[in-house]
């Protein structure tokens, strides 16, 4: 069915959307922040809960799994109950964890919360995105979509520098009190205003999917987030790695023979679909470099505190939470691929500019580089996921959202993984060099300080520089991009070619 039922169309129109859009975005502002918190406040949490980085690791990899498994069964869940049901039981599961966490004596108890937390998330971001889909006409999405990409994208900006002042000055548990209340709003404002826009179908649940899913995503999301730490040839990340593909494979199998899949990948039949899903890909790698590396160049090679280092993120994310909405309108009058390609031609000079720093680059010159990044950011996410989605027939929105997000969660892990290795093996080797060739000596404290921070400085000036070549295919894609509306229904093509043939063939009787 390509289009909504008179049912749905009419209870859309009814819908105060601005309490309800409210509603959404302080929902995945929370869920967002809340992630990108952590990785600030790791270190202390460490020292207080009394465990080594690699227990403490899993506060982060634990959530990012719960949600790589959660996401794509999320399109069965948005067939299975109402908008408003599900809504509020993200936000209370959200809730719910995040009072765990605050509140837990131990690792433990505070794992628990993670995991509860990210429950709540991986429900919450796809849902977000189909509702977005559902009460906004397709000549309003890129404006819809440019006010969803401010939760998006400036949480993660402003998440260093917010922890970085609380872990500096109070407990870490603090952070976790400062997401309850919004989480609580968003929940409250739920409850007064989110109305049901999807349709319940009844769905049967398709345990042999899910448990694909699970190994496929779940093996895949572990391996890429293990090999940032551990190296690729750890045997943990190799079995990982192997246990992920064979389960993709399976999922694949399983959901193109399945008569109701859980996860429609017969989506990638839209060509405008698929190429902004690699697109996306592409872009999210190219991005994530940026946010792992930087706070590495900042705090173990400059020296900057962990606020300082979250300060220097704060204009680029404030600029982009500006352009988003900007964008967004801008993508309703002209489409996605000019703003794309120029969002990437200035991604790729910024990258470069950052695989030219050294020990001496000012601060205010990383400011304007990583300002005019974001700038450049700002033009991409969005518009491009919204240009694939819009091709969609409406009743796979809920399968591409699922698809998108989950593709770009698994790309998000790969590309942390990748440009970590890349740093660390680069630096790990010019260090040994040194030490081999005798151009220091382990006793030469002074020596081996200035060693290891060139070689520090050249594991990130290589890693940028991969990172602008990742950055340079996704701008020669961008060119492709075109405007669509929304595509026929292969479902109803497929339906319709049998009725066809039988036609002619009583002609031709």
């Amino acid at each position: 069915m390509s289009t909504m039922t008179a049912k749905t169309a009419s209870a859309v129109s009814h819908i105060r959307r601005g309490p309800l859009m409210a509603a959404l975005i302080i929902g995945a502002f929370v869920a967002t922040l809340n992630q990108t918190l952590m990785n600030v406040a790791l270190p202390k949490m460490m020292e207080d809960l009394n465990i080594q980085a690699n227990t403490a690791q899993w506060l982060t990899t634990g959530f990012m799994l719960v949600n790589g498994v959660l996401i794509p069964i999320s399109a069965y869940l948005v067939e299975k109950f109402t908008t408003r049901f599900l809504f509020m039981a993200a936000m209370i599961l959200f809730s719910l964890g995040t009072l765990v966490c605050a509140t837990g004596t131990g690792f433990e108890m505070v794992m628990i919360g993670r995991l509860i937390q990210a429950a709540g998330a991986g429900i919450l971001m796809p849902l977000m995105n189909i509702i977005f889909l559902m009460i906004f006409p397709i000549e309003e999405r890129g404006k819809a979509m440019g006010m969803m990409a401010i939760a998006m994208i400036f949480a993660p900006a402003v998440g260093p520098t917010l922890s970085g002042w609380v872990v500096q000055n109070y407990s870490w548990r603090v952070l976790f009190y400062i997401v309850l209340p919004l989480a609580l709003v968003a929940t409250f404002m739920g409850a007064k205003f989110m109305q049901n826009v999807t349709e319940k179908t009844s769905p049967k649940l398709d345990k042999l999917g899910i448990i694909f899913s699970t190994l496929g995503f779940g093996g895949l999301l572990y391996g890429f987030s293990d090999a940032g730490t551990d190296g690729w040839n750890n045997r943990t990340v190799i079995v990982s790695l192997i246990v992920g593909v064979i389960g993709l494979i399976l999922l694949v199998w399983r959901e193109m023979t399945a008569e109701k899949p859980m996860l429609e990948f017969r989506i990638f039949r839209y060509n405008m679909y698929t190429l902004t899903t690699i697109i996306n890909i592409v872009v999210t790698m190219a991005m994530y470099s940026a946010m792992i590396l930087l706070p590495l160049y900042l705090q173990q090679v400059r020296g900057f505190t962990p606020m300082r280092s979250g300060l220097l993120l704060l204009p680029g994310a404030i600029l982009m939470g500006i352009m988003s909405p900007i964008t967004g309108i801008i993508f309703d009058k002209i489409g996605a691929r000019w703003l794309s390609v120029l969002g990437l031609a200035i991604t790729v000079a910024t990258t470069w500019e950052f695989s030219q720093i050294t020990q001496t680059t000012s601060y205010t010159h990383l400011i304007l580089i990583y300002s005019a990044r974001m700038f450049g950011m700002s033009m991409l996410m969005m518009p491009i996921t919204t240009a694939g989605l819009n091709q969609l027939p409406q009743r796979l929105n809920s399968h591409g959202t699922a698809m998108s997000n989950t593709l770009r969660t698994v790309s998000g892990a790969l590309g942390m993984a990748l440009f970590v290795s890349l740093f660390t093996s680069r630096s790990k080797d010019l260090v040994t060099e040194a030490l081999v060739s005798g151009a220091v000596s382990k006793t030469d404290k002074v020596g081996m300080l200035k060693v290891t921070n060139d070689a520090m400085v050249n594991g990130i000036t290589y890693s940028f520089h991969i990172a602008t070549w990742v950055a340079v295919v996704a701008f020669v894609l961008a060119f492709f991009i075109r405007k669509t509306s929304p595509a026929a229904d292969y479902a109803a093509q497929e339906e319709e070619a049998p009725a066809a043939g039988k036609q002619e063939a009583l002609k031709a009787n």
